[in-house]
């Protein structure tokens, strides 16, 4: 089988970039929830621990939908130590266990968080907010790098009074959202310990932030030699 032969060496070739920065709304906002319980004895604070990790996972589940994802990280509890004449004794248990929520529905988002900030011992940080991998933005971002790398292409062929002739390779360099100062939102809410709320707390106002999505391709034509 004969290979065709590639284009001649003198056949004037010409390579260009093609770029795309959108702005897009976000899928995706993620908070972290850490649930924290104190006590005099292991099990006590092992006891009160469970009890109100399962006060905030049930709390997270009766958004349904609007929860896309919920994910427990670590879990820790810690003797607290104090010194009593000559040895070391036990003060305290420190227990803590971290909890991941994603939200897709933001019109929850602000009810939620205030919530979870209302637990007793809970703290809740975030938003941070993101786009899926399967985002149509980053397709559209990538198909818009194209158009500008073989736009740019005819531009110049168009400067030399010629015209382009076929594409030889094109290269991804990549596609992200890369985070820019200020893109994501960050707070930290807390309740106090053992706190009693007179009545339920107005929800947090939390206003999407907008992505910024970049992609980039390389591009390399042949073009019809030019009359210089």
């Amino acid at each position: 089988m004969t290979t065709p032969p590639g284009p001649a060496a003198d056949t004037p070739h010409i390579t260009v970039r093609g770029e795309a920065r959108l702005e897009v709304d976000p899928d995706i906002a993620r908070i972290g929830i850490t649930v924290n319980a104190r006590g005099r004895d292991r099990r006590t604070a092992l006891d009160d621990l469970t009890r109100r990790n399962t006060t905030a996972l049930d709390l997270i589940k009766s958004y349904g939908d609007a929860v896309a994802r919920t994910e427990t990280g670590a879990f820790t509890l810690t003797p607290e130590l104090t010194r009593h004449g000559r040895g070391e004794r036990v003060r305290t248990y420190h227990g803590t266990v971290h909890l991941t929520a994603e939200l897709t529905d933001f019109t929850a988002l602000g009810e939620l968080t205030t919530r979870l900030a209302d637990l007793d011992l809970t703290r809740v940080d975030g938003p941070w907010w993101t786009l899926r991998p399967d985002s149509p933005a980053h397709r559209q971002a990538r198909g818009q790098a194209v158009r500008e790398a073989v736009q740019r292409a005819r531009e110049y062929a168009e400067a030399l009074g010629t015209t382009l002739a076929a594409l030889l390779e094109l290269t991804d360099t990549g596609t992200d959202h890369p985070r820019p100062p200020g893109r994501w939102r960050h707070a930290s809410f807390a309740a106090a310990p053992e706190e009693t709320a007179a009545a339920a707390a107005s929800p947090l106002d939390l206003e999407p932030q907008r992505q910024h999505v970049h992609a980039a391709v390389d591009a390399r034509f042949t073009m019809l030699p030019p009359t210089l």
